[in-house]
């Protein structure tokens, strides 16, 4: 990754136009970038600022309770700084990020568990910790799962193809949630290796990705330069995954 040039040229799509319009403009975006923005997406500035609050308050918490939140045979909870290493060509150190991850929870009493197929219970911080965390990314998840299938219907009648054309795809999905944190005080430093996250490609369907008033994301263009995404307040950037990019 190197300097970015501004990513002016990305698209910024209102969800409030038809769906004929949308899907006309999202198959430009998609051809032409693999990113855009949506706004006009129902998701309210409330919710929006809950997620952001609670992840925060989540990253607060001692190195030894966060600890205790993992769960690495579901791909659940907590993951360490520098845990990671998305480019390791070009890296000498991991990734310089915490995450924390939450699934569709199902106890282990439940018929569908499965642990081979990632199904299982999510690692929650205790109550009198976070009082308010697991009621916001729940009501979250409800959400985003929404918009995520709205967006693939729109990008299946971007497609030319039915809108349901993926729902039964996506009947019982494997849908995550992932909190990010990165460390200001590790600065990226390209020319030693040292990235807040490594380049790398998205391996689902969509990614629906909320972000802060800090910038840093970068995309690599068909002209093989880095430019930058900055971030739009109420505004999700939407990538495509490398399942999509494999379907079509």
């Amino acid at each position: 990754m190197s300097k970015g040039t501004s990513a002016t040229s990305i698209p910024v799509i209102s969800l409030e136009h038809s769906d004929d319009e949308v899907s006309k403009q999202m198959r430009n975006a998609c051809i032409e970038h693999g990113f855009f923005y949506v706004k006009d997406h129902g998701v309210s500035s409330f919710t929006l600022q809950s997620v952001m609050e609670q992840s925060e308050a989540l990253f607060a918490l001692s190195l030894e309770e966060k600890k205790s939140l993992s769960d690495p045979v579901l791909s659940r909870g907590y993951t360490g700084m520098q845990e990671e290493t998305l480019d390791p060509g070009n890296q000498t150190e991991g990734d310089t990020k915490e995450g924390f991850y939450i699934g569709r929870d199902i106890p282990e009493s439940h018929a569908l568990y499965n642990p081979a197929k990632l199904r299982g219970p999510n690692q929650w911080p205790k109550a009198e910790s976070l009082p308010k965390f697991r009621s916001a990314m729940e009501d979250y998840s409800n959400k985003l799962s929404a918009l995520a299938l709205r967006l693939v219907r729109l990008l299946a009648l971007s497609l030319h193809l039915p809108k349901d054309f993926f729902d039964k795809s996506f009947e019982d999905p494997i849908a995550t949630i992932r909190l990010l944190h990165y460390d200001c005080s590790l600065r990226s430093n390209p020319g030693k290796g040292i990235f807040g996250c490594g380049a790398h490609s998205d391996y689902g369907m969509i990614t629906i990705l909320l972000t802060d008033e800090n910038p840093g994301l970068q995309l690599f263009t068909k002209n093989k330069e880095w430019i930058d995404v900055p971030p739009i307040a109420d505004a999700f950037v939407v990538n495509l995954g490398d399942m999509l990019e494999r379907w079509t």
